[in-house]
């Protein structure tokens, strides 16, 4: 029985597509937006006045390194792209680890 106080059901596959597409497009557009201020570690370097005692990780020649991508002249679309890149692989991971951990939840224990 239903009635007009009942919320529609909202299928998995439809959270996660429309889940999926808000990240994208908060990575990708959004982080156009983004302050070019340097990230509070820098700051505080630079206010304490050790910011010239710092290496470079060992990340620092990756093909995302700095919030962008490799060989992109446009500041705007190389930002957006290592968005859109990092949700991505970050989603990948996530998936393979909630199949892992299902596939776990699935084995029976005698």
């Amino acid at each position: 029985m239903s009635t007009a106080t009942d919320t529609p059901r909202v299928s998995t596959r439809r959270l996660v597509v429309v889940g999926l597409a808000v990240c994208l497009v908060i990575a990708g557009v959004v982080s156009f937006y983004a302050s070019s201020h340097p990230d509070g570690l820098e700051h505080v370097a630079a206010t304490l006045g050790f910011e010239g005692v710092a290496r470079d990780s060992a990340a620092a020649g990756s093909p995302l390194a700095d919030y962008g991508v490799k060989g992109v002249g446009d500041a705007r679309l190389s930002g957006g792209l290592a968005g859109v890149i990092g949700a991505v692989v970050t989603g990948l991971v996530m998936f393979g680890l909630v199949l892992l951990v299902r596939r776990r939840g699935h084995r029976t224990h005698d």
